[in-house]
């Protein structure tokens, strides 16, 4: 009851503060990160008042669109993780509030359109609060404002919500905001498995999570690709707008399409890359490019478009990508470009105090031998490190421009 309290007090203050109509989206899509965020919801960490004001945002937002709501109370669909004090034990997850429990909500809107089947789009609004264990930060305790990961994704949402009211598909269109995703998934895992729906009805399921770093080269990965027989020739169908595409084809990922591939539901995941400022307080939105927010949520609605006179998509398994990879005890401490097509594996971001920083490694430099191994690709970069233990030394070599220098290493 207290929670519904604070939520509809927020929406009053929503409400009563809101601003004239925006007709331009590129105008809507800043506006929608430039709320998430803002310092004002301190990071929106599940659990929290600034988690609360976010998700009475997005409900206001759905509201005004003229969305039905598709929670279990209005747009909220809130539900409460009790986390156990042995680390061997997942943490619960149930709708009922527990004494000592972490409450969250997801938010959820609907369009009822002609034809049984749906389709869901969604994208989780939680972020870290002010750091916390996820955090790569280094310095005192700061707001981390996420507005990459993941204000970029929830603002997509909004606009491919919009569209599709201006526009109607032949499926109903479900619109779910996750919260708890940074915690594990949270939001999207208690929905798939206490959804408002009936998932036998869902065709499909598109996240998007970390999309407001489009580049020049204009790189994007789009994973679980072979979730689906024909979703890599959707994909490319859909592509008129020159994006260098990445596809990968596990439908099993650090981010919510998961839940929903786990329930047996073709799932795509689009993701602009990883960036030095991942789980930093400098992911803020004067770094945010928002045409590119655009072009990626305009291909999945090419997608959308296109699928909506087609049979219902028959379901694949996928390869656990995750954990067929080496396992590895060191870490160079460098975010990979995970968008890189060249040979070895360059360094988009280096952590501090780490090895590589130690040794002189700098963002760009292009990872082409570690040890004795050939790095040609990711695969091969970890089955390098998984040779190493710490306290080992090494030499490693990289592409620097057209040079190939040599570092020493200590893990």
């Amino acid at each position: 009851m207290m929670r519904l309290y604070v939520f509809i007090i927020i929406s009053l203050v929503i409400v009563s503060c809101s601003k004239p109509e925006i007709t331009n989206p590129i105008d809507q899509l800043k506006a929608d990160v430039a709320l998430l965020a803002s310092d004002s919801l301190e990071g929106r960490e599940v659990g929290t008042i600034g988690e609360d004001k976010a998700a009475a945002y997005l409900a206001s937002r759905l509201k005004n669109l003229g969305l039905e709501p598709k929670g279990t109370d209005g747009y909220l669909q809130a539900f409460y993780v009790n986390k156990s004090n042995n680390p061997h034990e997942k943490e619960s997850i149930s709708s009922k509030d527990s004494l000592g429990g972490i409450a969250g909500e997801n938010v959820i809107g609907y369009i009822n359109n002609p034809g049984d089947e749906i389709i869901i789009l969604g994208a989780h609004f939680d972020h870290l609060g002010y750091g916390g264990l996820s955090s790569l930060y280094r310095g005192d305790s700061a707001i981390h404002n996420g507005a990459d990961d993941n204000a970029s994704g929830t603002a997509a949402l909004l606009y491919l919500a919009e569209e599709l009211l201006k526009k109607p598909i032949q499926r109903d269109v479900m619109i779910l905001a996750f919260s708890g995703e940074e915690k594990g998934l949270w939001g999207s895992n208690y929905f798939s498995k206490n959804p408002t729906i009936d998932l036998e009805k869902v065709d499909y399921m598109i996240n998007m999570d970390m999309i407001g770093r489009l580049d020049t080269a204009k790189g994007i990965a789009i994973h679980g690709v072979g979730t689906a027989p024909n979703w890599s020739e959707e994909i490319d169908q859909a592509n008129t707008f020159n994006l260098k595409v990445i596809k990968k084809e596990s439908g099993v990922g650090p981010s919510d399409h998961t839940s929903f591939y786990l329930q047996d539901i073709p799932v795509l995941h689009y993701f602009t890359g990883q960036h030095e400022d991942y789980h930093r307080p400098s992911d803020d939105v004067d770094l945010i490019n928002f045409e590119g927010i655009k072009t990626v949520a305009d291909h999945i609605l090419n997608v959308v478009r296109s699928l909506e006179d087609q049979p219902k998509l028959a379901f694949q398994k996928t390869k656990d990508e995750s954990k067929s990879g080496p396992k590895f005890t060191v870490t160079l401490g460098v975010v990979p470009d995970y968008m890189f097509d060249g040979k070895g594996v360059r360094i988009d971001g280096v952590s501090e105090d780490k090895p590589a920083q130690k040794a002189g490694l700098v963002k760009g430099d292009v990872v082409v031998q570690l040890g004795d191994s050939t790095v040609t690709d990711m695969m091969s970069y970890m089955r390098a490190l998984s040779s190493f233990s710490s306290g080992d030394k090494t030499v490693v070599k990289v592409k620097r421009d057209k040079e190939e220098l040599a570092f020493d290493i200590q893990f």
